[in-house]
């Protein structure tokens, strides 16, 4: 079984790319969704954002996740803290959920960013996508109603896709123009 990672920066459309791959067959692992389960009902991660942004952080339906933002786009420490809490917890998860795959030939874990924490490092391939800036905005836009400038702040928080490229073979381009399925099927032959 080969285990691939799928990243991109927000507005990429690397979600999108996974419903194609369940359409194909495959198993998807979400780590942003996990993620914010996690952060909802793990003691652990509860326990800890309240020590570092205190008891404001949740209310009694979960993470204030809007107080929660303002502070970790304002301050990288802080951000670099919590995903240290974070991120092995997400790990973790998903290490338990991948025992149940073991007949399969890939799984597949998308996460934004996976260069930027050198978790690419435990997978067998890592895919990027990657979509110009001008539609990636348009995408946020739609989907989040963000301004241009929240959307470029968020962006700076991440690394390029210059800087990604670098670091994997495995790119699919998602401007719309492209057949992603048979980009997809090409990746992997590729990567098997």
């Amino acid at each position: 079984m080969k285990i691939v990672g799928i990243t991109g920066g927000i507005g990429s459309g690397k979600s999108f790319v996974c419903t194609i791959l369940e359409k194909m067959g495959y198993s998807v692992y979400y780590s942003d969704d996990r993620a914010k389960f996690l952060i909802d009902s793990d003691p652990r991660i509860h326990k800890e954002l309240n020590l570092m942004m205190g008891e404001k952080a949740y209310s009694e339906d979960g993470l204030n996740r809007e107080l929660v933002s303002n502070k970790l786009f304002n301050d990288p420490e802080l951000r670099q803290k919590i995903n240290k809490l974070i991120h092995p917890i997400v790990r973790e998860d998903f290490d338990q959920w991948k025992r149940s795959f073991k007949d399969e030939k890939f799984i597949f874990n998308e996460a934004a960013i996976l260069f930027e924490t050198g978790a690419y490092l435990n997978y067998d391939a890592v895919i990027l996508v990657h979509a110009p800036l001008e539609l990636k905005l348009k995408r946020i836009k739609k989907r989040d109603g963000s301004s241009e400038e929240e959307i470029l702040k968020k962006m700076k928080s991440q690394w390029s896709d210059e800087q990604k490229m670098k670091l994997t073979p495995y790119r699919i381009l998602n401007d719309g123009n492209n057949p992603l399925t048979d980009t997809i099927s090409a990746l992997l032959k590729k990567i098997n």
